[in-house]
């Protein structure tokens, strides 16, 4: 129709060759007042057998923010993959509604100049079928709660670590609860003392903000005596502590809480869709820097469920506060557990910046993260965990020891936070090398990813189905 109503404009770029159709392609032609839109974006979906929804989504971002940066204010979009692609249109709907809110984030809170160009005000989705409106609607529906639990996690993480201490951590649980109707705890020093926390009061020691052990709950099925666990790290800035890291790039250590970030966004997400199950997520935070009262290499620490563990690295220090995290969750009855954590260099050596790590003790939960991660787009890979890799992290003075050394460090470190999943169904997800991006790809922008936010939420939504 918009073809015919430009003179076919659009079929003489084809012909020419201009348009081809391309994934990520994207062509601006001007209506010169042939229709009421003044511009027109023909956007490329690539290859009709490579089409899925996440090309949708991907679509989706990147004419949106091509439309931003020609000043664009109101947008309208056809329902892409409604027709020949198959789509149906509740996830066509939702996967352009995750896209464009995704596509458009940026991070700005610091920023006194005004952005080159506004934001979009309206993203219109046109179909003249009237029977579809339905599920089109609750499509954009459950894809605005899903992209806004996203950008909830990307704020948090993209915050400089003097705007994201764990008390500020504990006031946004805070809120969310209230917004939510959730039970929140938040535990202090004291009573992370009574209840054996040596893993997270250790990695405190050198830091002056006190630590904070939060926990937000969602009771979805009051009658059930199962509740779902989700577990993050929320390190708030990681120094390495005695340690040290190397200063160049020491400053992403700020989003070393995105494990905690990603699972307080999926409660968000939880409290709004409001899905028929229970769910809790624990999130031990803190800094960890040196100082005179630090952990250091050589000491020995218990965990909550009475595990010793000898200090090799204090920057090994993510696996010592999910030690106690995972231990509480066993000990309150959690289960399935899943864990979230920038846990490890190594996992980012073995996977790049695509794919996050999967550490699982039961291949049953794993396929169901995975078959969650499919449906999303969101892309993971399961790695081994033969008992022959706990060799690496035998101590001669503790139980265990915190690094199991320079090979299949990924692997060994999950298997040292395992140890404390004991035979509660676990799956830990390394995010170390997906949770930041150094550039603008599909709804993916520099800084941030919120990655696995979508995996989980749509876990959440599979698990109640079950």
């Amino acid at each position: 129709m918009v073809d015919k109503a430009l003179d076919g404009a659009i079929t003489q770029l084809i012909a020419a060759g201009e348009i081809k159709g391309k994934s990520g392609e994207l062509t601006l032609v001007h209506s010169l007042g042939k229709i009421p839109a003044k511009r027109v974006v023909v956007a490329g979906l690539g290859k009709q057998a490579q089409f899925n929804v996440d090309s949708i989504r991907r679509v989706s971002a990147e004419a949106s923010r091509f439309a931003r940066s020609k000043a664009a204010r109101r947008v309208a979009t056809i329902v892409h993959g409604g027709g020949v692609g198959g789509v149906e249109p509740d996830r066509a709907a939702q996967a352009i509604t995750e896209g464009a809110i995704l596509g458009l984030y940026r991070f700005r809170r610091h920023m006194s100049k005004e952005p080159d160009n506004g934001d979009i005000q309206e993203l219109l989705i046109v179909e003249r079928d009237e029977a579809k409106r339905a599920q089109l609607e609750k499509g954009r529906d459950v894809g605005s709660v899903v992209a806004e639990a996203v950008v909830f996690a990307r704020d948090m993480i993209n915050e400089p670590a003097n705007f994201m201490t764990p008390s500020i951590m504990a006031d946004i649980a805070r809120n969310l609860a209230s917004e939510c109707g959730m039970e929140l705890t938040v535990l202090e020093r004291p009573q992370m003392k009574e209840m054996g926390m040596g893993g997270l009061l250790g990695v405190s020691q050198g830091s002056h903000q006190d630590p904070k052990f939060i926990v937000l709950s969602y009771k979805g099925d009051a009658g059930s005596p199962k509740t779902v666990g989700l577990i993050g790290k929320g390190i708030t800035f990681d120094s390495g502590g005695i340690s040290l890291k190397p200063s160049e790039d020491m400053g992403e250590m700020k989003g070393d809480m995105a494990g905690g970030a990603t699972v307080m966004a999926v409660m968000r997400a939880v409290g709004r869709l409001k899905p028929k199950i229970n769910v809790t997520a624990v999130i031990p935070a803190t800094e960890n820097l040196p100082g005179g009262s630090a952990l250091k290499p050589g000491d020995v620490i218990k965990a909550m469920n009475g595990k010793t563990i000898e200090i090799i690295s204090t920057d090994a220090e993510g696996r010592l506060i999910l030690a106690d995290a995972l231990s509480y969750a066993v000990k309150n009855g959690l289960s399935p557990a899943v864990d979230v954590a920038t846990l490890t260099g190594a996992v980012r050596v073995a996977l790049g910046d695509v794919t996050v790590g999967v550490f699982s003790n039961n291949d049953e939960l794993s396929k169901k993260v995975m078959v969650a991660a499919a449906e999303v787009g969101e892309r993971m890979w399961q790695m081994p965990m033969f008992e022959e890799y706990k060799e690496q992290y035998k101590s001669d003075v503790a139980d265990v020891k915190n690094t199991g050394g320079r090979y299949g460090g990924a692997i060994t470190a999950a298997q040292f936070v395992g140890e404390f999943a004991g035979d509660t169904p676990w799956v830990h997800l390394d995010i170390a090398g997906t949770s930041l991006s150094k550039k603008e790809k599909g709804y993916v922008v520099k800084g941030a990813t919120g990655v696995t936010v979508r995996t989980l939420v749509n876990l959440i939504v599979n698990l109640e189905a079950e």
